[in-house]
């Protein structure tokens, strides 16, 4: 292995642990961007599966959170393409 003196973890080891607990900002845009996605989707699912059953207040609400996920969602995107 390689370990220098005094060293408790292989080098390698510590090397795969700081990539995956600091990841690089693309990743974190993409995390954010499924979020924002899901929340879409589940959303426009609520409101096609159980939209009947809402009362006029629960569906605005609903409405307002997928224009905003959408609007969200547009921001992070116009972002990345620069």
């Amino acid at each position: 292995m390689n370990m220098p003196d005094k060293s408790y973890m292989p080098r390698g080891f510590a090397n795969s642990t700081l990539d995956v607990l600091n990841p690089e900002r693309s990743v974190i845009v993409d995390m954010v961007m499924v979020q924002f996605i899901s929340a879409i989707i589940v959303i426009l699912a609520v409101v096609l599966f159980k939209g009947n059953e809402l009362p006029a207040s629960s569906m605005s609400y609903y409405v307002v959170g997928l224009f905003g996920c959408a609007l969200m969602l547009t921001g992070v995107y116009s972002r990345i393409v620069r």
